[in-house]
């Protein structure tokens, strides 16, 4: 690690008592998508002040540390998930809202970085991104992003990790090339003729069309797809009738539909919309399908993946892991405008994302801002030398 390297880090580990204490406020008081201007104003009290803030996309914001210059953009997400808590720890959340996906410990983790850059002579700028509606649509990366909110401020790189229970305490995946799926939601709607359900010659049954229509569903993943290219089919909800003995007029379905390849997306896509109206037809029903776009597929740029990769082995002795998922996040919006580098944190909990009881440690912490050091100064020496936009 460089001298200047050392010197962050330093200042970093110095920022992590206060960072402890942090996320248990954050913890505490967590805020749903949308509402998150009490957790927003929280985080701005406790970075540095004097630097220069944009509000964006509502209820989110940017704060700029470091000087002019090309920037690298650092982003910590402000919301939590409408799960009651079941920690029982003495700063669980009461409110029947969580920060079940870790949101509290990567705000605190980033307010520790900002703070140890706004004190050391950095290396590049950067521009802390405290980004609301992660979890819930509409996103708020892609509203950051249409908004020219990095171009006004400059950012060439931007960097994010996000702790990942499936890794080990101490690991930290640095891998380049798409890691997260693109994640749409479908709804298929099945239209035929309701009767008794004693006289099944006379009627035109949509329950069946539509049971039909999910199992055919599955060959999009087995006969369709690349079986090198990750995709997934899901239903998620199933509706029809309201009786034992009566079919019903229409049959409906709900899921998502995600794949790693941005090219394969919307010929799945279509591929789907046959399947669904061919079935249904088959069955003397009409399918009505509706996809809805989510995030696209997140790609990790390779230049920063080596370049971090290098300093997190060398000066945080992280050990090396690979992770891709079909899981998905909206930083994909950022990855689509400037060069971009997800990173993922090992826990010290078994409980999964999106558990109750989902409650990492303070080492998390810890593990999580020497992350971002290292995809800040990885993308300081990538931005440097003119890899930037």
């Amino acid at each position: 690690m460089s001298e200047i390297g050392a010197r962050l880090r330093d200042a970093l580990h110095a920022e992590l008592p206060a960072a402890y204490r942090l996320r248990r406020e954050l913890h505490s008081e967590p805020c749903l998508s949308g509402q998150e201007e009490p957790t927003l104003k929280r985080v701005l009290d406790a970075l540095p002040e004097g630097n220069a803030m944009e509000r964006v996309a509502g209820t989110g914001a940017l704060l700029r540390v470091g000087g002019d210059g090309l920037a690298v953009g650092v982003r910590g997400e402000l919301d939590a998930l409408p799960i009651p808590e079941e920690t029982g720890v003495p700063w669980a959340s009461q409110n029947g809202a969580m920060h079940a996906c870790g949101h509290d410990v990567h705000l605190a983790a980033l307010v520790a970085l900002t703070r140890a850059i706004d004190h050391v002579k950095a290396p590049a700028p950067m521009v802390a991104v405290l980004q609301p509606r992660e979890e819930g649509p509409p996103s708020g990366a892609r509203d950051i992003v249409e908004s020219g909110a990095l171009q006004r401020n400059q950012v060439g790189a931007m960097i994010a990790a996000h702790v990942q229970p499936v890794l080990a305490a101490g690991q930290t995946a640095c891998t380049p090339g798409a890691v997260n799926a693109s994640a749409d939601q479908f709804t298929v709607i099945v239209k035929g003729h309701g009767g008794h359900a004693a006289y099944p010659h006379l009627a035109r049954d949509p329950i069946l069309a539509l049971a039909q229509v999910i199992v055919a569903a599955q060959q999009l993943v087995s006969r369709d797809a690349d079986p090198m290219t990750p995709t997934v089919v899901t239903f998620g909800t199933v509706a029809a009738g309201s009786a034992p003995n009566a079919i019903p007029g229409q049959a409906a379905a709900r899921g998502t539909i995600r794949t790693m390849s941005e090219s394969w997306r919307r010929h799945l896509h279509q591929r789907f919309h046959e399947l669904a109206e061919g079935v249904a037809r088959a069955y003397g029903c009409e399918a009505e399908m509706r996809i809805t776009y989510g995030d696209p597929v997140l790609v990790n740029d390779a230049r920063l993946a080596e370049e971090t990769g290098c300093i997190l082995v060398d000066a945080a002795h992280h050990m090396p892991a690979t992770l891709r998922s079909c899981g998905a996040d909206d930083f994909a919006h950022f990855a689509s405008v400037v060069p971009s580098l997800m990173l993922f944190v090992g826990t010290d909990t078994e409980a999964g994302l999106h558990s109750p009881y989902f409650l990492p440690g303070d080492d998390t912490v810890r593990a999580l801002a020497e992350s971002l050091l290292a995809g800040y100064l990885g993308a300081a020496q990538v931005i440097g030398a003119g890899q930037g936009p």
